[in-house]
């Protein structure tokens, strides 16, 4: 039996206008992030959800809250789902990390990831299991899961069969509270929709 997700980048921080790298950093969402949240859960309240997922960081849990809030339900919080730790680019733009590191990390941002960040693969792999363990807590049903960029453009690279090293190239962004609906099985995964828009 096939469980729908719908997968959900956290809403703007206060890191966007610098494009600084989040990852484990636990920044704030901006005003325009809490209105985005807020109309993640206008569309929430009929898409016919069952449940409501997030990662621990505060800025996936305060995208999920007003969703929650909206069907009546709790969020129900994941440690896998959190995003990526980018070690020497954490809190630092491109345009602040050395050349050669920026260089490795564009040319393959697998084999060249940032010095001290977690393993792609790894994220990838315990990102997979959460979505797994979550659609097997709700077979048939309808899911919001809300996480963050990077870690979900990896999760949907492996789920479909995209190499890792192409996932910036793949899904070049997952915007802000745009639900990207996917259906899960035992027999695999498959994309219905990216980045759809809000009303």
């Amino acid at each position: 039996m096939s469980t729908t997700l719908f997968l959900v980048r956290h809403g703007e921080t206060v890191w966007h206008a610098e494009n600084r790298y989040a990852g484990t950093s636990d920044v704030e969402l901006t005003q325009r992030g809490r209105d985005q949240a807020r109309r993640l859960a206008a569309w929430a309240g009929g898409a016919g959800l069952e449940a409501v997922w997030a990662s621990p960081l505060r800025r996936a849990r305060a995208t999920a809250e007003p969703a929650a809030r909206a069907l009546g339900l709790p969020v129900s919080v994941e440690a896998d789902l959190s995003e990526v730790c980018f070690g020497a680019a954490e809190g630092r733009t491109l345009a602040e990390l050395p050349p050669e590191q920026v260089a490795a990390f564009r040319a393959d941002p697998v084999a060249g990831a940032f010095p001290g960040a977690e393993d792609p693969r790894r994220a990838a792999r315990r990102g997979v299991a959460a979505l797994h363990r979550i659609a097997e807590r709700h077979p048939g049903g309808r899911v919001l899961v809300v996480a963050h960029n990077t870690l979900l453009r990896l999760v949907l690279c492996t789920l479909l069969g995209v190499p890792l090293a192409r996932y910036r190239t793949a899904f070049p962004q997952l915007r802000n509270c745009a639900p990207t609906e996917i259906v899960l099985s035992g027999a695999g995964a498959g994309l219905l929709a990216l980045n759809t828009p809000l009303p």
